[in-house]
């Protein structure tokens, strides 16, 4: 074993504390932009702080705790040197998923890993992350930023993050609660949003690109250049246009007392592995896609990756969002009445299909 008994600061190993106080600095005014009112204090302690005195007001407050990352859609964002979206779809992966239950998300915190801490790096990152915050209305009160030298590159990073919503348990919703004969309604994606970017990278020809090298930045200008498949949008920007967050039209139509039976948020695995997540185990969603296309609008990176891949259109659905990246399923009554709620909220709300007798699978109409 080699050891050494010359003088070595934390600084010579790798880790530089005063770029660490610069970075946190840089993002204090971002921080604090996400407030609600239940913040107490600010960034900087050993811990985050919120008042709970609003949970008195429900009957039976259930706190819903949600945490997930962006995967590896980072890779994308490193090659392309392309920050400041990442953060929302960090924010976006974590309250979608609360909103499934009903939840309000309260506060957020995150996770940054990095080979080397930058300021003006950071700042990029958590300004995406203030800014999903704001749109999901939920504080950023804490986080870390977590510098790894010797263990990742130096500008190498991945995400985490870590959210706390509140729901009124008789107020929660409950997938048993879905019946055959239900309706399945779906709000519009804006695209890949941060799941299937391991095939994705496969497909474009980045998943074993070295950073910095030649090759990355002849890449990254092909990346950059725009595309007929895809009206003129290049893959750089139709690929890292960030996930969705949903939390004011769910909260908006539950806020109304509009009667909705449950929620999924197509993530990972697709249509076909998140949508039976938002069923009873006696019904089976029936999905309309006649000869093996939805009915709805499907983004054109999506047909683009998929017919790149030669995806099948069950394996397209079984990786992909396919355009639909919130559901509703609702009892048939309500439908109208959803929809106009949605559309008077600025929204775009399709038909998806319906439920049927089944045993909790996703099924599609052309099988």
């Amino acid at each position: 074993m080699t050891t050494t008994n010359t003088h070595v600061s934390y600084e010579d190993a790798g880790v530089d504390t005063a770029e660490g106080g610069r970075a946190v600095d840089a993002i204090k005014a971002m921080v604090a932009s996400t407030n609600r009112d239940e913040v107490i204090g600010g960034i900087g302690g050993f811990g985050g702080l919120f008042s709970a005195a609003a949970l008195k007001d429900m009957e039976d407050p259930v706190l819903i705790s949600g945490t997930d990352g962006v995967g590896t859609k980072l890779v994308l964002a490193q090659l392309l040197d392309r920050h400041t979206t990442v953060g929302q779809d960090l924010v976006a992966m974590c309250v979608n998923d609360i909103l499934a239950s009903g939840a309000e998300p309260l506060f957020f915190l995150d996770y940054v890993a990095i080979g080397h801490i930058r300021a003006e790096y950071m700042a990029k990152i958590v300004a995406g992350i203030a800014q999903g915050c704001k749109l999901a209305g939920c504080a950023l009160i804490g986080g870390e930023m977590a510098e790894h030298p010797g263990v990742m590159r130096p500008d190498d990073y991945d995400l985490a993050g870590f959210t706390v919503g509140v729901v009124d348990k008789p107020k929660m919703l409950d997938p048993q609660r879905v019946r055959p004969g239900d309706v399945i309604i779906g709000l519009p994606s804006t695209g890949v949003h941060s799941n299937g970017y391991s095939l994705v990278r496969k497909v474009i020809g980045v998943d074993s690109i070295v950073l910095h090298t030649p090759e990355a930045l002849a890449k990254r200008a092909e990346l950059e250049q725009p595309l007929p498949e895809l009206a003129g949008a290049s893959l750089a920007d139709a690929l890292m246009e960030p996930t969705r967050i949903y939390v004011k039209p769910v909260l908006d139509v539950l806020h109304q007392g509009i009667d909705i039976h449950a929620i999924a948020h197509i993530t990972g695995g697709g249509i076909t592995e998140n949508l039976n997540r938002a069923l009873a185990h006696d019904v089976d969603a029936l999905v309309e896609r006649p000869s093996g296309a939805p009915t709805w609008d499907v983004p054109p990176i999506i047909s683009y990756i998929s017919s790149r891949a030669q995806l099948t259109p069950n394996e397209a659905c079984k990786t992909f969002n396919m355009g639909l990246g919130l559901a509703f399923i609702v009892a048939p009554e309500v439908e109208a009445t959803l929809v106009a709620a949605l559309k008077a909220a600025g929204e775009a709300p399709f038909y998806v299909g319906t439920c049927v007798p089944g045993t909790g699978k996703v099924r599609y109409s052309d099988e």
